[in-house]
């Protein structure tokens, strides 16, 4: 039996082996995962040579990074930022290096702005395989002090947006059951920190929205469109200059994270097909810390960590007023 095969028939097992101790199931579960990773990494990733991909937020920081990644990986690139300067030297970073890019000023936060676009890029470049919805702002300001405009367009571009270009690039997707849908999301989607609230309740958003339209795709039977949620730590890009990410020693385990490390773990996931990456991996643990810990003591240990003083040296160094 190939190992294909044998993946496949795996359900059936796990089945089997519901009623049994957990221990067992755990550690099969284990085995099975640690197989799919093996088949995935290095028996067949799949190839991403000719797909045209869109990605929002494109003209600088992980968008930056990412459009030349994918580029580098066989992909045409779409890029879409506010600033043409910025995505017209994306672009000729990627065409330099041998790959293909179009770039496109949009609004993302308009929808007609966004279904135009998304009409000029299917008539000037062809139809659309991928979406990273990345583009993001921080106002880094406390509840009580963020201006209410600023919340509004925080949540109205981290979040918002998601649902215009969805609509916009997926549908083609859907009629080919083929596709993959990239929610740029963040740690601060998976636990609160002080000095976020608004980015927080943001990135919470989109991975709420990236797990409905996860499933809107399963209830239509089409396994083929994939979604990827990505939930970095802070990535040393100059959108969160100052911050302390923690306290010693724990920033030896939580250290900011480089872009072009986050750059091709991305590019990796899509190619195996993965549903979610949190980076570094310590963040998969949050979710024990949910379900594990009392509020009060987690409270408590964010403290010690320092996650609830990490915005305290906070330097806003981008022009959020666009």
């Amino acid at each position: 039996m190939s190992l294909k095969s044998f993946l496949s028939s795996t359900t059936p097992m796990m089945m089997r082996v519901a009623s049994k101790p957990l221990p067992a199931a755990l550690l099969l579960s284990l085995g099975i995962n640690v197989l799919k990773i093996i088949y995935k990494d290095y028996i067949s990733p799949r190839s991403l040579i000719g797909k045209v991909v869109v990605i929002t937020g494109a003209g600088s920081g992980i968008g930056k990074e990412m459009s030349i990644k994918f580029a580098k990986a066989g992909c045409t690139i779409v890029l879409l930022d506010l600033s043409l300067p910025a995505v017209e030297a994306v672009k000729s970073i990627i065409e330099s290096e041998g790959g293909k890019a179009h770039a496109y000023v949009c609004d993302v936060t308009s929808s007609t702005t966004v279904y135009s676009v998304a009409a000029s890029i299917k008539k000037e470049v062809g139809e659309v395989w991928g979406l990273v919805n990345n583009a993001g702002i921080v106002s880094g300001k406390s509840i009580f002090e963020v201006p209410d405009g600023l919340a509004s367009k925080t949540l109205a571009v981290n979040t918002e947006s998601h649902f215009w270009t969805v609509k916009a690039f997926v549908p083609g997707m859907i009629e080919k059951n083929d596709g993959c849908i990239v929610t740029v999301a963040s740690a601060a989607g998976l636990v609160g920190v002080a000095g976020l609230g608004d980015y927080c309740a943001s990135k919470w958003g989109a991975r709420g929205f990236n797990d409905s339209l996860r499933l809107e795709f399963r209830k239509m039977r089409k396994y083929g469109v994939k979604t990827l949620l990505v939930c970095p730590y802070f990535i040393n890009t100059g959108m969160f200059d100052g911050v302390n990410t923690s306290r010693w020693p724990f920033g030896l385990i939580l250290p900011m994270l480089q872009p072009s490390y986050v750059g091709d773990m991305i590019v990796k996931a899509v190619r195996r097909g993965q549903s979610e990456l949190r980076m570094p991996r310590l963040m998969y643990a949050s979710d024990l810390l949910h379900f594990a810990l009392p509020v009060w003591l987690k409270d408590l240990a964010f403290e010690i960590i320092g996650f609830s003083s990490s915005m305290d040296s906070f330097t806003q160094t981008r022009d959020t007023s666009k």
